[in-house]
């Protein structure tokens, strides 16, 4: 699932209606065959972790995990959602190619241990207090249980109380630490958690594009992106998801480097 790398997860934050999801399906699709990289359709159907009561949450489980199968079969792209309950797992294993665990459970030994039994290909985000080493046990839990295949995202360490920051060496040290692909989250990293409108995430939309390049230059396995039609508009992650007619334009100098950068990489 992870490999041949560079492979790119992109799509909204959170499901939407039908119309809009298989729009973004479609342009990624189409961004992925006219670039040559291996693309994923990621998409929540449950934001549980909201700072907010009232908050969008998407459409729940079965009404998105319906919408995630429409995706998969009329676009044809693998699927990517997050749980947040071991309860969830066997309808997600059903029909999501990978099993997502969010960052603020990436410890949760019984829900990381549940999606490795699906036996699925799990991926799992960096908790923002993480070393990059200690991101070793959570893929050995995956491991252990049984996941097809393991990688890791890293979306920043939390500096301060309102910001993050990505430390460009941990590409390298979680792939020596855990043995397997460490993906950047580009839009997620650049959050600056309760700082948007009613104490929403805001964020730097306009860092994406330098800390992507800089990503593909220190040797990450792949990118992760959230992308929408009209990102001021959507329901969750406004302030940082990328235009998706700019996508292809937001990775093309990326893969580039990322390609330049292979016979000299750290690591491999």
């Amino acid at each position: 699932m992870w490999t041949p790398a560079p492979v790119v997860v992109a799509g909204p934050c959170v499901l939407e209606d039908d119309t809009l999801n298989l729009r973004v399906a479609e342009a990624v699709a189409e961004v992925g065959a006219r670039l040559g990289v291996r693309m994923l359709f990621k998409g929540s159907f449950d934001k549980a972790n909201r700072a907010r009561r009232g908050a969008p949450r998407g459409p729940g489980l079965h009404e998105g995990l319906a919408m995630l199968a429409r995706i998969r079969s009329e676009v044809g792209l693998p699927v990517v959602t997050d749980i947040h309950e071991v309860a969830q797992v066997a309808a997600v294993a059903a029909v999501a190619d990978v099993i997502q665990i969010p960052a603020f459970l990436c410890r949760q030994t019984d829900l990381v241990e549940a999606a490795g039994r699906a036996g699925r290909a799990v991926n799992v985000k960096k908790g923002q207090w993480m070393a990059p080493e200690e991101m070793a046990g959570p893929v050995e839990k995956a491991r252990a249980a049984g996941a097809a295949a393991v990688a890791v995202t890293e979306r920043g360490t939390a500096f301060g109380y309102g910001d993050l920051v990505v430390d460009m060496r941990a590409f390298v040290r979680v792939r020596e630490a855990a043995g397997c692909p460490v993906l950047y989250d580009a839009t997620h990293s650049v959050q600056r958690p309760g700082r948007g409108p009613g104490g929403a995430s805001g964020g730097d939309r306009a860092m994406v594009p330098l800390l992507l390049r800089a990503a593909a230059a220190a040797g990450a396995d792949g990118f992760y992106l959230e992308t929408h039609p009209s990102p001021a508009g959507a329901p969750s992650d406004a302030a940082t998801m990328w235009p998706l007619d700019e996508l292809s334009a937001l990775l093309e100098p990326a893969l580039e480097i990322w390609h330049a950068g292979q016979e000299g990489r750290i690591g491999v």
